[in-house]
């Protein structure tokens, strides 16, 4: 029987609408059924769970529900998969671009630089300020000094560049692919690439006078050794088992360096390449106080003759955009030729 708690004269609520109901107002007792059964349950159905348990009843409402009086609305908990997703959304909205967090440290450096000279801890003659600079920077590109400069010194740093990578290429290609080459080649380089290629422009001025040809043969050399200890790196680096696997599927020996042996070493190319470009402009620098007329290495030269630090400053951050310029360049290639290698890219 139903026990009602309304009182008196009230109409009998209507139940059938809550959980563990069937529309069903009253159902009598069966006997054998226990105390307090239904008689509806079927044999295999699980015990209601008790007051106090852990675990909620499987047709109680959702804990997650918006009060009373809204059922079947859920809102998002704390270890809720929607709070999550927008919390992540929120997140990427706030973070901060890359390129701004990469541009704060020089933007601060200067910031300090102009403070210094301003406050006169740093005399203008020992180093000129930031403003002083970029004026003196603009004065140059004006009169076309400079650009005229630039043009020269790319000149030469791509003469230089493509004789060395073609001399530092084919001496690791030579001596990465073939063991007669291996002896014949490698102790040469190892022995000649400790040698300051700074103390050979004696000897280069004795050999190609005091043209273009020296300051080319100092970027040259200083461009092919960097190249070839990473070419053949990379070629002594390759997986055996890359190459057995190729000479089961029937390559020939020029397949397996086609195919098998110059894309495993490619990574290691394109990082000396970046070496030897970073070593380019810095044998530039010496090359061109080699009796030059012309060039960034000329303005530099000029400007120590007249204590400009100004002038100096202005070509060495001229030097380093051109070096900042080539590396991104280089990295561009990388991602252009390396796109079937998964790599880290930081967190």
């Amino acid at each position: 029987m139903s026990i009602s708690h309304a009182p008196p004269g009230s109409p009998e609520p209507d139940v059938s609408g809550l959980p563990g109901r069937s529309g069903v107002a009253d159902v009598p007792e069966t006997a054998g059924s226990g105390t307090g059964s239904t008689g509806l349950e079927s044999p295999d159905r699980k015990p209601r769970d008790h007051v106090g348990s852990d675990s909620p009843h499987p047709s109680s409402p959702s804990r997650s529900a918006s009060g009373p009086g809204s059922p079947g609305i859920n809102t998002p908990t704390l270890d809720s998969p929607e709070l999550v997703h927008l919390t992540s959304a929120s997140g990427r909205r706030t973070r901060v671009p890359r390129w701004l967090r990469r541009t704060t440290g020089p933007l601060l450096l200067l910031a300090l630089w102009q403070l210094l000279s301003s406050s006169g801890v740093l005399a203008s003659d020992v180093l000129a300020s930031p403003g002083r600079i970029a004026q003196v920077g603009g004065d140059l590109i004006g009169d076309g000094s400079l650009p005229s400069a630039m043009g020269v010194s790319l000149g030469r740093v791509a003469a230089g560049l493509l004789v060395g990578t073609v001399a530092g290429a084919g001496l690791a290609l030579v001596a990465g692919l073939f063991r007669v080459g291996e002896d014949l080649v490698d102790a040469p380089v190892q022995m000649l690439r400790t040698v300051p290629f700074v103390g050979l422009i004696p000897l280069f001025i004795i050999w190609f006078g005091i043209g273009e040809a020296p300051k080319i043969a100092i970027i040259s050399l200083g461009v092919t050794f960097p190249l070839y200890l990473n070419v053949y790196a990379g070629i002594r680096g390759v997986d055996s088992q890359l190459i057995e696997a190729g000479e089961s599927l029937g390559l020939s020996r020029w397949g397996l360096v086609r195919h098998v042996v110059l894309p495993g070493a490619l990574p290691g190319a394109l990082t000396g390449l970046r070496y030897s470009l970073g070593v380019a402009w810095l044998a530039l620098v010496f090359a061109e106080q080699v009796n030059a007329d012309a060039g960034i290495g000329f303005l530099m030269v000029q400007a120590r003759d007249f204590l400009r630090t100004d002038v100096i400053v202005v070509c060495l951050v001229v030097y380093a955009f051109l070096g900042l310029i080539a590396d991104f360049i280089v990295r561009s290639l990388e991602r252009l030729l390396l796109q079937w290698r998964p790599t880290f890219t930081g967190r």
